[in-house]
């Protein structure tokens, strides 16, 4: 009987501290051990588009500092310790212990009470590691271009490259990472932080697989919409049909292209890497067009006359259109163009077989295409 009496009364002690839980927050009780000078921490909330500081609080004596934040629904935070910031995910009812050493070079960190937060420093463990190696990349073109005394397009060609493998790699890396935390917010964070152009496609499929989770989150629902808004027009579709004013008057449609090759190009006389970009299109389109290549030029301007002159200054050859209504023409917005320069590159059948490639990429792509043709399956 004795012995049911502690039981049972564990059992309500347990229970009376479940209930006392402040559903209402989320506390961090934290330690940071040989602070130094240092006397003021700050609590960050992160989302897609920005970081704000929410709350700050001193050190005391023994290092030790409290936050208590309200957070609906998991979200990414960070807390600033001098120089160094260390990401978190923390909701409403967490109780997270943390605890780090500024003495630490390797700014690890130790954290209880919030699976999330587990995840979040495996992807960071990614990041910072190719980050790294990036450093050093950056530190050894700088260090040559000082000796030579001035920049240099060699060093460029030779530095550029082993950049974007890191890159390439670092990206591999994280949809990785990503595919296998589809059910934590970590994997989300991460995968924005891929470029959304080049891997536009993984990312659709990626918003497609958690569509009917993390419902509370608005960071998460907003980056889900405008996914399956531009998997209509994502590669392997077919491409949307239009009718639109031609720079002579009369109406071009893009079914006029069916059975051919032909590579919709969004751009304006006013945006400058568009301008950068067209010599390689002429240059493409010269070498391309006797294969089968045609380009339907869509310019963005609201002033007739500036497009019609640049189109004559850029020696831009092929047939031009425009709503003249910058970003709000009915064409962009069907194709939503969001930046520029933007293009899709459609085959015969009229599916899309790639999008907003430039430079190497489009002439890598083009002589692909044209040397050996591709297998695109048509997506329903």
């Amino acid at each position: 009987m004795k012995k049911y009496l502690i039981f049972t009364s564990v059992l309500f002690l347990s229970l009376f501290i479940f209930s006392c839980k402040d559903n209402d927050a989320f506390t961090i009780s934290g330690t940071i051990n040989n602070p130094g000078s240092l006397k003021k921490i700050y609590l960050l909330e992160a989302d897609t588009t920005q970081i704000t500081v929410v709350d700050s609080t001193n050190l005391s004596d023994q290092g030790k500092f409290q936050f208590k934040h309200a957070a609906p629904y998991g979200n990414l935070f960070k807390i600033r310790v001098g120089g160094s910031v260390f990401d978190l995910i923390a909701k409403n009812g967490n109780s997270i212990d943390f605890t780090t050493s500024l003495t630490d070079n390797s700014h690890a960190y130790q954290i209880a009470g919030s699976d999330e937060s587990e995840k979040i420093k495996e992807y960071n463990k990614i990041s910072n590691y190719y980050g790294d190696i990036n450093s050093k990349i950056s530190q050894e073109y700088q260090d040559k271009v000082q000796a030579l005394g001035k920049e240099s397009d060699s060093l460029v060609k030779i530095y550029l490259p082993v950049f974007q493998k890191n890159i390439g790699a670092y990206s591999t890396a994280i949809l990785k990472f990503v595919n296998a935390n589809k059910n934590s917010l970590a994997g989300f964070y991460a995968a924005t932080s891929l470029d959304a152009i080049k891997y536009e496609p993984q990312l659709i499929v990626y918003a497609d697989a958690i569509k009917d989770k993390f419902k509370d989150n608005p960071t998460v629902q907003r980056f889900i919409k405008q996914m399956m808004a531009v998997k209509p027009i994502s590669v392997g579709h077919e491409a949307p049909d239009f009718t639109i004013a031609g720079i002579d008057g009369n109406p071009v449609k893009l079914s006029d292209y069916k059975g051919k090759y032909v590579m919709l190009d969004f751009w304006a006389s006013w945006c400058v890497p568009c301008r950068q970009e067209n010599p390689n299109v002429v240059k493409q389109y010269d070498i391309y067009k006797p294969l089968g290549l045609n380009i339907l030029g869509i310019s963005l301007d609201i002033d007739k006359a500036a497009w019609a002159q640049a189109v004559g200054q850029d020696h831009l050859s092929w047939t031009h259109a425009s709503d003249l209504k910058r970003f709000e023409g009915p064409v962009e917005r069907l194709y939503q163009i969001n930046q520029i320069p933007s293009n899709f590159i459609i085959d015969p059948q009229g599916i899309i077989i790639a999008k907003n490639i430039t430079g190497i990429d489009l002439e890598e792509f083009l002589n692909k295409t044209f040397n050996k043709p591709q297998q695109i399956v048509k997506i329903k």
